[in-house]
Parts: C-alpha cells; structure tokens; sequence
C-alpha cells in the first residue's frame, strides 16, 4: 500500500498567530508532523501543504516535498481541509504519482507516539477500512446550553468509570492523524467515509493546540524528545 501524508498548514492563523513556525520543544510546530512522518517506513511521501513561502522553504529544509504552493482560495479561514487533501492527490496524479491512501497529519497535533503511525497504518490495512480516524478514550460528563441546562448523561445515575460497558465508552477524535484510500477521498470529497475504523491512542496523543494553554502543555509533554 502506497501511502501519501499531507501536512496541511497555511501561513494565516487568528488564534495563535504564525503558529506553524513557532518553535515548540526547539522546533517549529511544523517540523514534529514531517519527522514523524518522515520516520514511519510505511510512508512514501511526505507532503506540505502551504500557501506561505516560509513555511515552504521550512517544510523543504525539513525533508518535506513542497514543489507547488496552494492556491489562495484554499487558504482561507474558512477553508475545510477536504479540498486541500484533493487539490494535492489530483496535482500529483497530473505528475504520474498515484497513492492507495491518505495520511493526514495536522500539525496543530504533533504530540504522537513513535510508533503510533505505524500502528494506525498496520490496523487500517488489517481491518479492510475505507478510512481510519485517530480517537481517545473520553470519561467527561457533558451537559449544554447554559441558559437551560441539559445534561448529555444520566446524572441520576451517575456511572462510575469501570462499570461503563465496552461498547458503551465513548471516544474524542483527536485530529492526530486520518488515513483515508485516494478512491474514497476522491468520491466523497470527505476524510471519513465507507468503512470507518478507530485507532486507540494514549491521552497525551489527544491535545491539540487550539490556544496558548495548549501549545504550553503539548512544550511540556514534548521536552525530552528532540
């Protein structure tokens, strides 16, 4: 199975402005998705998605292939993921370059462990998945509407974690990573389709940096790995 990773990451961020080259744990943020990337034998080819010369020229130093930019109405702040993942499969298929599948690798999720990648391509090759999603175990009690509180549990009886039956455990995508086949990516025009699969993976693999509370903690679980 041929294996294409993309890496999306444009230049505009409103949150946390230039997030994609601010160093995280020594690095910039960018560079922990294209090493771990780049360190799974499974994969074939690790490609940068940008519309921003200096992520390029980065991505590039770092090992990445980044031979076009992206077009500027794909880099909006409105701009979905899905579109890019396509505009990237078709330009190399133009180029003769044709893959089985997609890995996504959004870099706004770089902690994972070394052998994570790996595991998730093996489980989606296994299982005969369409798509495979990256998910954590989610033990929180959530309720809604602050004006008019509603509980999404039974607080009446308030479960205890050990006795949650399997398959009644929930579970958070993490936005880690997504393997997707080009063919399902191509008709559905969406990450997730056909036959869809979860792979495990451990907590700290679940953050993602929405904030600056979140790149601080993802520094922190990240030191020690350079």
């Amino acid at each position: 199975m041929k294996i294409l990773a993309i890496i999306p990451a444009r230049g505009g961020s409103k949150g946390l402005p230039g997030k994609n080259l601010r160093l995280l744990a020594g690095k910039p943020l960018i560079a922990w998705s294209i090493e771990q990337a780049k360190a799974c034998p499974e994969v074939d080819c690790t490609f940068l998605s940008t519309d921003a010369e200096d992520i390029a020229a980065e991505g590039k130093a770092r090992g990445a292939e980044v031979p076009f930019l992206r077009p500027a109405e794909l880099a909006l702040d409105s701009s979905p993921t899905e579109p890019v993942l396509v505009h990237v499969v078709k330009r190399l298929a133009e180029q003769g370059r044709h893959f089985d599948a997609v890995l996504l690798l959004q870099p706004t999720s770089p902690v994972r462990r070394p052998n994570s990648l790996s595991a998730a391509i093996a489980q989606f090759a296994a299982s005969g998945a369409d798509s495979l999603l990256g998910v954590v175990e989610d033990h929180h009690f959530f309720w809604r509407d602050l004006a008019d509180p509603k509980a999404l549990y039974d607080y009446q009886n308030r479960p205890r974690r050990q006795d949650i039956a399997a398959q009644d455990r929930r579970y958070r995508e993490t936005g880690s990573l997504y393997i997707t086949r080009t063919e399902t990516l191509l008709l559905t025009a969406n990450r997730l389709g056909g036959k869809i699969e979860m792979f495990l993976q451990s907590e700290e693999e679940g953050w993602e940096i929405d904030s600056q509370a979140d790149f601080d903690i993802c520094e922190q679980l990240l030191k020690g790995t350079r």
